[in-house]
């Protein structure tokens, strides 16, 4: 029988860590599932991404280009950025990871807001730094606390921008006027996992914000609206010193040549992938004027998923959504996530969130 004294010693840091556990599947009683949990895109491939991929079949017994010369240089092109300013990634979260472990030594700390993106907290203790958590005002970061609990040991700053899990998103002189509080030597990281849905006006694209800003980098993702969360590819954007930096951090061939071939295809897909997020956010209008007729409140969404504050009931309509066939994210004790997708997706969470009262 093996004991613990057989096993091989870990680090602490992550006994104090909970893998990453996505949602089950849920089935209604006639067999029916909708997924509306992990804020996928509910479209299939983009037809130049599908084409592209088939192409690289034939190739795949090759390692891929390290550097992501082609995909980096369509990035660079598309967005007006320099080349030496761009570092690509295994999704945005692999990227993430990379800035904290370039950043953070044991005893330094990564701030954030909470609930926000689960990895941040994750990541952070599995660099040995001390994750500090500043809680959201009224479901959006409240900048204005976050500038006041930065420290000498502050080495890096997500703010996550539309916020996961509450889609609010915060607007461009609260974010300007953020980063001249930041000391120069703290690293601020402005997550746009979501940027593509975005449709308020004062939410500024993030990649406008760089210059003169060596101490900001954008986090960018291929996962969300262009639909290749199966591939995992994304990007950071920044001064090319602190992105040249972060390269040494980056894990050989993490991003795999079917993933940049389609990443790049998949940028020159730009009116179908405007088309398909304007599907998501008029559903996300929809749903949420559906909800708040039914006296729900929620706050306002820039990304494609809705949050319900639901507090300690969330579980409970998580178990009820999920009876229905709906999987949705609960977050226990907080509130419920649901990713919006075809309307007949969205009628589905919609019959289910009818039979749970609001309040």
């Amino acid at each position: 029988m093996t004991t613990t004294e057989d096993l091989p010693r870990f680090r602490a840091a992550l006994s104090q860590l909970v893998s990453y556990r996505p949602e089950k599947p849920a089935l209604s009683p006639e067999g029916r599932s909708y997924a509306l949990a992990a804020n996928e895109t509910p479209f299939g491939p983009l037809p130049k991404v599908a084409r592209a991929i088939e192409q690289q079949i034939e190739s795949i017994n090759r390692y891929p280009d390290n550097g992501g010369q082609a995909l980096t240089a369509e990035l660079a092109q598309r967005f007006g950025l320099e080349p030496e300013g761009i570092a690509l990634g295994c999704g945005s979260v692999g990227v993430a990871q990379q800035l904290i472990t370039s950043v953070a030594e044991p005893g330094d700390e990564v701030l954030y807001a909470w609930p926000s993106f689960e990895a941040y907290p994750i990541l952070t203790r599995l660099a040995g730094a001390t994750p500090v958590e500043v809680p959201l005002r009224e479901g959006v970061h409240d900048l204005a606390a976050m500038a006041e609990h930065i420290t000498d040991r502050t080495r890096l700053v997500f703010v996550c921008n539309p916020n996961n899990p509450t889609g609010t998103a915060v607007g461009r002189a609260e974010l300007e006027k953020f980063l001249g509080r930041v000391p120069a030597g703290c690293l601020v990281v402005l997550d746009e996992a979501y940027h593509e849905y975005v449709r308020a006006a004062d939410v500024p694209n993030g990649l406008s914000l760089l210059t003169g800003r060596p101490h900001l980098v954008v986090l960018r993702t291929f996962s969300k609206a262009y639909g290749l969360a199966g591939l995992r590819i994304g990007y950071a954007a920044g001064h090319p010193e602190v992105i040249g930096t972060l390269r040494k951090a980056y894990l050989p061939y993490s991003a795999g040549s079917v993933a940049q071939a389609a990443a790049i295809a998949a940028l020159r897909s730009g009116d179908e992938v405007a088309r398909r997020t304007d599907v998501v956010t008029a559903e996300r209008a929809r749903v949420a004027a559906a909800l708040e007729a039914r006296g729900w409140r929620l706050p306002r969404s820039e990304a494609n998923f809705l949050w319900l504050p639901l507090g300690g009931r969330a579980t409970a309509f998580g178990a009820h959504c999920a009876s229905a066939g709906v999987c949705v994210r609960a977050v226990a004790g907080t509130g419920v996530r649901v990713t919006l997708g075809l309307p007949a997706d969205n009628d589905a969470f919609l019959a289910a969130a009818t039979t749970f009262p609001p309040a």
